[in-house]
């Protein structure tokens, strides 16, 4: 049997009623079953002509075949390849490496801005100031929520800013449980003795007891406020975290104080180091926790330093003991495979601290808001993170809070080491 070119496409073609390419009629009858034979030898290909868009099926794209897997996490940079997709049926494993050792810094750096400017915080002061006089001072709590709010709406990492999602509601009502667990008790107690003209043992012991709750009450403070403010604070949407407990931190504030008084101060870098360290190594973002691997005993002997030559140096050689300590524990504090880097200087902080000063003595106290826009740039300009973030073996575990420890470090005016305002 020999085969029939169509007169219209030029294909060559087996005896058939029509070409099976375009259609045209080939008078010749229709194809039937014939015994399998060797091939014909295999022509020329000649390209075809354009095919009228009826006669040709509207191609489609090729189905995509494996499975496909969804997550929260951004896409990998231009320079990185994305991870391989895990086996179907199997979740993927959060393996975090552990962070480099220190001195050693990857090319992989991260930095904090802040884009807060001091005009825009202070018209927020200004009304909060108004507000607060009009409602009897009520308003101070959603004024501060609004602060907060701000200082974090302007502060980036990695390109995503920060996010304060407290209340005024929520602080408002924290105070009210610190003021009937704090402030009633221990009022009761410097004010009852002299209303009942009580001797001067029974005025001392009640004083002195009053003293020793105020003491106790201020690690409780420091961990409820931690606890409230990073469960309020989220990047990415992921939520902090606060879950260090407070017995255990009251054991570390109580004994370094006791261990500070008898050593005449000596302990005292000690003591701080223990501190940051509870927190940072009970600090956690999302479902990872953040790290600290730094002692108290290195920062020694930098410590005694400064207690040589506060005194000759008119105490400004204090200013770069402060820097040493922040650069020490900054450098020491980890996430993952990442590892904090610090870079303030003495000469910083100082210039700092003495253009605060002057600036809230020339505007008297009005410069406020410049004060704050000021120390936040400054710890944000000084501080990275050095080392890999992969964002895809983190999620949300959201943590519950109170804000009473906020109402309570509001009382005892504590400084938390984790405010925004």
């Amino acid at each position: 049997m020999t085969g029939v070119r169509c007169p219209k496409c030029k294909l060559m073609q087996m005896p058939r009623a029509s070409c099976k390419s375009c259609g045209t009629p080939l008078g010749g009858p229709a194809p039937s079953p014939i015994p399998a034979q060797a091939p014909a030898p295999r022509p020329t290909p000649v390209s075809p002509q354009p095919n009228p868009p009826a006669s040709r099926p509207n191609p489609q794209a090729p189905l995509r075949t494996g499975p496909m897997y969804r997550t929260d996490a951004p896409p990998p940079l231009w320079t990185e390849e994305a991870p391989p997709a895990p086996p179907p049926g199997i979740p993927p494993v959060a393996t975090l490496e552990p962070p480099p050792p220190l001195g050693e810094y990857t090319s992989e750096s991260h930095g904090l801005f802040f884009y807060g400017k001091g005009g825009s915080l202070f018209g927020i002061h200004i009304v909060n100031m108004l507000l607060t006089v009009l409602t009897l001072g009520i308003y101070h709590f959603w004024g501060k929520v609004k602060v907060r709010k701000y200082m974090l709406s302007q502060t980036e990492f990695a390109g995503d800013r920060f996010a304060f999602h407290g209340t005024g509601k929520e602080l408002f009502i924290g105070f009210l449980k610190a003021l009937l667990i704090f402030f009633i008790p221990i009022g009761g107690l410097f004010i009852a003795p002299e209303l009942l003209e009580l001797g001067d043992l029974a005025k001392a012991a009640a004083t002195g007891l009053a003293y020793m709750i105020i003491l106790v009450f201020i690690p409780v403070a420091i961990v409820g406020a931690l606890r409230y403010r990073m469960s309020r604070t989220s990047w990415r949407g992921i939520r902090f975290s606060f879950r260090g407990r407070v017995k255990d931190f009251l054991k570390i504030f109580l004994g370094g104080w006791f261990l500070t008084a008898i050593t005449l101060g000596l302990y005292y870098p000690s003591f701080i180091t223990k501190q940051y360290a509870f927190t940072a190594s009970h600090s956690y973002f999302g479902n990872h926790k953040f790290g600290f691997d730094g002692r108290g005993r290195d920062l020694f002997k930098s410590f005694l330093l400064a207690l040589l030559l506060v005194l000759p140096t008119l105490g400004f050689y204090w200013f770069w003991f402060q820097a040493k300590m922040l650069r020490y524990l900054s450098e020491h504090t980890t996430f993952g495979q990442a590892r904090f880097r610090s870079t303030v200087t003495g000469g910083r902080l100082l210039a700092l601290t003495l253009g605060n000063i002057l600036l809230l003595i020339v505007t008297l106290g009005l410069g406020w808001a410049w004060v704050s826009v000021r120390n936040a740039r400054f710890a944000c300009r000084y501080l990275t993170l050095e080392g890999p973030l992969d964002m895809a073996l983190i999620s949300q575990d959201a943590q519950r809070a109170s804000a009473t420890g906020e109402g309570l470090a509001s009382f005892l005016d504590l400084d938390t080491g984790f405010d925004f305002g």
